[in-house]
């Protein structure tokens, strides 16, 4: 089973949580055991899994990003201005897998799905296949 999420952001730089989406979509599917990918089609945006209970860690690791990779030094930047960006996007990847078991979620305690927007605002979409 394959859905498409769409997820809007307000920032230039912005990590969402999509769990819940994500668990809705593998409900639906009604699957018992199986897998969940979770794959974003842009170049400037990425799929991560990390801790949901401190909302700092969004923060945190956007400001990683950017004391790692800095802004306005790459040669894509003469073609739009976010070199930076794919870069970052590039790092931490398009999408994660997750396990599913009795029609779950396989996350740990503390984990939750995000999207990275790296270059927004703007509206993205989410790739979720449960099989």
């Amino acid at each position: 089973m394959r859905r498409e999420l769409s997820v809007s952001t307000s920032g230039t730089y912005e990590v969402v949580e999509i769990t819940r989406q994500v668990a809705a979509v593998v409900a639906e599917s009604e699957l018992d055991e199986g897998l969940c990918s979770v794959y974003v089609p842009h170049a400037t945006a990425a799929i991560v899994i990390n801790e949901n209970a401190d909302p700092n860690i969004g923060d945190d690791l956007l400001a990683a990003l950017d004391k790692t990779i800095p802004e306005g030094i790459w040669r894509h930047d003469r073609i739009d201005g976010n070199g930076a960006a794919h870069i970052k996007a590039a790092i931490l990847g398009p999408g994660e897998v997750i396990p599913v078991d009795h029609g779950q979620l396989v996350l740990g305690t503390w984990q939750a799905i995000m999207l990275v927007d790296l270059d927004g605002p703007r509206r993205r979409r989410i790739v979720v296949t449960v099989r």
